[in-house]
């Protein structure tokens, strides 16, 4: 009677150039210490210059290789339907002249943002009314709403993204570390399907139809 073992794809894994990717490394296997030992040490894919930087092994694919080897046992997929193997580019430091341009491009953008909105809603007219109001006098400026409004308008943003300089605040994701996980997942479902190989067999196989 075969023995059946159930393999769980592993959703990403980060590799690298000329990496001898074994079954252990993409997945998690159930089945006997005998037979896990065995399979953990099968070389599932290498990777090469074709590759480029995205590798996509299907669970499919991973099944039939190992059908051909292991012939007594059934193999049941659980999980994700496959690995992304990410293999990162060698990148060069930026050049520190660069790294002053785009600070100051963001620096300029953020300030204009901010005080464009500030110009929409009246802000300083705002001050000025809110002055009267709580003082019976008319102010120019009232720096006394102004300072801590500004200071505050800092503390706010730092306290919105969870983040002083690289120390994080506390351990809830910052709403654009939500929005960054929905674009990487967005991402990876889109290279899954267009990057994976047996999808390509099979849009080629329709083609020649």
């Amino acid at each position: 009677m075969s023995e059946v073992v159930y393999i769980r794809m592993r959703q990403k894994i980060n590799g690298y150039r000329h990496q001898v990717i074994y079954l252990s490394d993409i997945a998690l296997i159930s089945a006997s210490k005998r037979l896990t030992e065995k399979l953990n040490r099968v070389v599932i894919h290498t990777v090469s210059k074709q590759d480029k930087n995205i590798v996509i092994i299907d669970v499919f694919r991973v099944i039939y290789e190992l059908s051909q080897t292991f012939k007594d046992a059934e193999f049941q997929p659980m999980g994700p339907n496959q690995t992304i193997v990410m293999i990162p580019s060698k990148r060069k430091k930026p050049a520190f002249l660069y790294v002053i341009l785009i600070w100051l491009l963001l620096f300029i953008g953020a300030g204009m943002a901010i005080m464009n909105f500030h110009f929409d809603v009246s802000m300083e007219e705002v001050h000025q009314h809110l002055h009267f109001l709580l003082t019976g006098d008319q102010l120019k400026h009232p720096l006394w709403l102004q300072i801590p409004y500004s200071v505050g308008l800092g503390v706010g943003m730092i306290l919105f993204f969870n983040h002083l300089f690289k120390k994080r605040i506390n351990e809830e994701p910052s709403p654009l570390e939500i929005e960054m996980h929905k674009y990487q997942q967005d991402l990876d479902q889109y290279v899954s399907y267009h990057e994976n190989q047996i999808n390509q067999d099979y849009k080629n196989h329709d083609s020649t139809d």
